[in-house]
């Protein structure tokens, strides 16, 4: 896949200020400190479009990025920060729920974990939601770089064994150091654009 354009074409918070247009769209999801932004500037190839903070919890918003006029790569507010109010924390829940729900072009999920870590219970709960509504998941285990190759399998196992995945479920290695992962991704994407 060749990146021509990205533009952060729309910030929203309501249904009403979601895109119109019915193009085919892609939900990042995951834990605060996960490296969802960086997931997002290796996968459209510009180093700080997205912007990686210091501070995590900082995406309050539901952020469209328009890739190649074609399709969205959506940014969302990461869960399981401590330091987010409960107020804040259930106000954001009920945005991204309220998104899942009503989407009919939400064509996949990528649930973005931390391959160092077993899963918390957070991507857990989040993971049974998206089945439970039957939406497409894909679980993406980041900073895969860090993972010494000794632990690969261990961490692997872990992983099938905290979402009770089957062998078929499949889980996409990711590092936005040496951009492993982001063919298959791109492969992911161009199938569903394929069957739009």
């Amino acid at each position: 896949m060749k990146i021509v354009s990205v533009e952060l074409n729309k910030i929203a918070v309501r249904q009403s200020q979601y895109p119109d247009e019915g193009k085919p769209e892609f939900l990042l999801v995951g834990r605060s400190n996960v490296g969802k932004s960086s997931f997002i500037n290796t996968m459209i190839m510009r180093k700080n479009f997205a912007h990686t903070s210091s501070k995590p919890g900082k995406t309050q918003t539901l952020n469209f990025y328009l890739i190649n006029d074609q399709f969205y790569l959506i940014d969302v507010p990461g869960y399981g920060y401590a330091s987010t109010s409960k107020d804040q924390t259930r106000k954001m829940g009920m945005m991204i729920e309220e998104y899942l729900k009503s989407r009919g072009n939400l064509s996949q999920v990528f649930l973005l974990i931390d391959s160092r870590h077993k899963p918390s219970e957070d991507d857990v709960l989040m993971y049974n939601f998206l089945k439970y509504y039957n939406i497409r998941t894909t679980i993406v285990a980041t900073k895969y770089d860090k993972v010494s190759n000794n632990s690969r399998v261990k961490q692997d196992k872990m992983i099938r064994e905290s979402f009770k995945l089957s062998s078929e479920d499949m889980i996409i290695p990711f590092s936005s150091i040496t951009k492993k992962g982001r063919e298959e991704i791109y492969h992911i994407i161009e199938l569903e654009l394929e069957q739009h």
